[in-house]
């Protein structure tokens, strides 16, 4: 009896820093940039028309490497945040909140994370490796360390380590000149701000107490709505830039992008604010997955 208790102690032990090794990492965020960079590296392979299978060394090392990145800069970003994150409800159980993880510990793992995924990168090509690199020094130092803090451009900086990862995914594979993935980086990069403003309208209280200068925090609602709404415009031509993958693809996209406008128009006439920030956001999410899903299915031979 006395061996299964322990048995059960050490699971439930073990289960525990799984836990807390998933919340540092946001592993949430590496599964969700995993699905752009794998996006971005068969492309490249479709376009260069070379083989997914003759091809799956180069697809470990950058979809290893790129997670391991991303998990890093999150991880660093949790060190840095934790004089902040106790203020807000979303962020206030992270184990570097808690305490059930040592401040050190989690810099030195998200350092080691970064190594670690750089040395991934640098598998597949140079290039690879230089993007990852910039995804983490935006994402860490000139969003984490300074503009989140500082103003509300933060959301707009915070989206160029955002629209990295299939740049990422496509140079592991080709690391010459295409039109394909600086479309993808334009893609990403105009997605992120209307997503992440929804969710700062949803916790603008949270940011307020916190001190974090978002839009919906400084200059309210209104003119966020009005900033959502133009970032979502500028999405609108970005399919037709890709139109190599196909009329079925251009439809959705558009689609896609029509009814997100639409929603977001919406929002002038709707009352409930906060509401319509749960909308947007949860269309926000998928639309990026079914438009990445998308351009996948498309190119199947």
């Amino acid at each position: 009896m006395a061996d299964v208790v322990e048995d059960v102690k050490t699971t439930k032990i073990q289960s525990g820093v799984l836990k807390d090794v998933f919340a540092v990492v946001k592993i949430g965020i590496v599964n969700s940039n995993l699905i752009t960079t794998f996006t971005g590296l068969w492309l490249a392979l479709h376009f260069t028309g070379q083989g997914f299978l003759s091809n799956l060394h180069t697809v470990f090392f950058a979809l290893i490497g790129s997670a391991l990145v991303i998990a890093g800069s999150c991880a660093l970003n949790n060190f840095i945040d934790r004089d902040i994150d106790h203020l807000m409800e979303r962020t206030k159980s992270r184990p570097t909140v808690s305490g059930s993880v040592e401040p050190k510990r989690v810099l030195w793992f998200g350092v080691l994370l970064v190594t670690i995924g750089t040395l991934s990168l640098l598998m597949t090509t140079v290039t690879a490796a230089i993007i990852g690199l910039i995804g983490m020094v935006t994402y860490v130092f000139l969003y984490t360390m300074w503009s989140k803090r500082s103003n509300t451009f933060n959301t707009v900086i915070g989206s160029i380590s955002g629209a990295v990862p299939p740049v990422i995914g496509w140079t592991a594979v080709d690391d010459g000149f295409h039109i394909v993935p600086v479309i993808l980086f334009l893609l990403m990069f105009l997605w992120q701000p209307p997503h992440f403003l929804a969710l700062a309208m949803k916790r603008c209280e949270e940011y307020r107490a916190a001190g974090i200068p978002m839009l919906p925090v400084v200059h309210g609602f209104a003119m966020t709505k009005r900033q959502i709404v133009i970032w979502i415009v500028a999405l609108l031509p970005l399919p037709f830039y890709l139109f190599s993958l196909g009329v079925p693809f251009l439809v959705i996209a558009t689609l896609l992008n029509v009814g997100w406008l639409a929603l977001g128009l919406a929002g002038f006439k709707m009352k409930d604010d906060i509401k319509w920030a749960k909308w947007m956001f949860i269309y926000s999410l998928n639309y990026l997955t079914i438009l990445f899903v998308t351009m996948v299915i498309v190119t199947i031979d």
